[in-house]
């Protein structure tokens, strides 16, 4: 039986061998795949050149720079509008008209009652020549003795009460003229023009209303310059604090996102604007609208620009984590390497890079872990792998 179980162990050594071989094989065929498989699965990002802008957004809204609310300073029915929405106008150029009946009837009441005093100015003028005269002969006659003293006194007494009625009708007539000035200036107000140039935007008040101008003046009609618009960005209490006159701005509007329009933040409310708790401050800047493409109540996304770099080495922001300097390389063989760098501007999107990469390098994602380093095995690749 010995020699039976001898030759048995001599037969199974060859498989035993055989078996060995082929499970190193294995295992060693396995740890070279995962590792080439991680290595695979590493999320990287290349070194790129374009623009970092560091922006605070707002939604504004648009309204013209300068305009004037155009109302009715007299009372009456208003006869006739010369005007329509839309249309352009220049100063002077004439609105609308009121009913001027009546004040053309108290215009003509003044001029008569004006006309009446000057006719009585004119009796009252003679009658104080007359009074010196008769004074002057009673002097002349009292130094004669040739009068009493009773008539010369009354003949002074005269010629004063002719001065003093004079002087009352003069007055009169500065009276009853600041009164024709009054009248003929509410007949002018009938007529209702332009007051500055630019572009009737709306009409309040309708042809043949009846306007009451005794309290408030009646609202008629807009008059704005589209020329230039304003817009009034609501800026929340977060973000306020980052903004400063003279920074540049650009935005679009709803209707047309593509097309970016650019100006310089001008001046910020102090008072703010407080909607459900929501504490919002107006940041105005001006644009030019030659074009007439923007019109008032017009939605624009605003965007102030806090910083920017223009043509810059950058990296999407999900590269670096934090306040980190170092980052991962990509080196030739394909394994990661630690390397120290200087970052810049940084929004949401890219994070600039000033010195440690060149245009093209391949950057692990700042999300892996980069603790580990050459030579500390696989367990700390692999946690640098996670």
């Amino acid at each position: 039986m010995a020699p039976v179980a001898s030759k048995r162990r001599e037969w199974l050594k060859p498989l035993l061998v055989l078996f060995v071989f082929c499970v190193v094989g294995a295992t060693g065929w396995w740890f070279v795949r995962d590792g080439h498989a991680e290595t695979l699965s590493l999320e990287t990002f290349t070194v790129s050149r374009g623009d970092i802008l560091k922006l605070v957004t707002a939604t504004g809204v648009l309204e013209p720079s300068n305009y004037v609310d155009v109302g009715a300073q007299v009372s009456g029915q208003l006869e006739r509008i010369h005007v329509r929405v839309g249309q352009s106008v220049a100063e002077g150029e004439l609105l609308a008209e009121i009913d001027p009946t009546v004040y053309m009837a108290k215009v003509d009441a003044t001029r008569a009652q004006l006309k009446n005093q000057q006719a009585q100015l004119e009796d009252r003028k003679a009658q104080l020549k007359l009074a010196d005269i008769q004074f002057r002969r009673q002097q002349n006659l009292w130094q004669e003795d040739a009068t009493t003293r009773e008539a010369l006194q009354v003949a002074e007494a005269t010629r004063a009460s002719a001065r003093a009625q004079l002087a009352m009708l003069e007055a009169q007539i500065e009276q009853t003229s600041s009164t024709l000035r009054a009248e003929e200036a509410n007949l002018g107000y009938a007529r209702i023009h332009a007051p500055m140039d630019g572009t009737v935007v709306s009409i309040e008040a309708r042809q043949g209303q009846t306007l009451n101008a005794t309290q408030t003046a009646p609202l008629l009609m807009r008059i704005a310059n589209l020329n230039t618009m304003r817009v009034r960005a609501q800026v929340s209490e977060a973000d306020v604090t980052n903004l400063l006159p003279g920074m540049p701005v650009y935005f679009t509007t709803l209707g047309d996102s593509d097309h970016k329009l650019f100006g310089e933040l001008q001046y910020i409310e102090p008072t703010p604007e407080v909607t459900n708790n929501v504490v919002l401050y107006n940041a105005l800047f001006t644009v030019e609208n030659t074009e007439r493409r923007l019109l008032p109540q017009m939605t624009a996304q605003v965007f102030f620009v806090q910083e920017e770099a223009r043509g810059v080495l950058r990296l999407p922001a999900s590269a670096v984590t934090g306040e980190q300097v170092q980052v991962q390389v990509l080196g030739d063989g394909g394994q990661p390497e630690p390397r120290i760098i200087e970052t810049g501007v940084t929004n949401r999107v890219h994070v600039e890079v000033r010195a440690g990469l060149s245009e093209g390098e391949r950057v692990v994602s700042g999300s892996r872990d980069p603790r580990a380093g050459q030579g500390q095995g696989r367990s700390s690749f692999r946690g640098m792998l996670r």
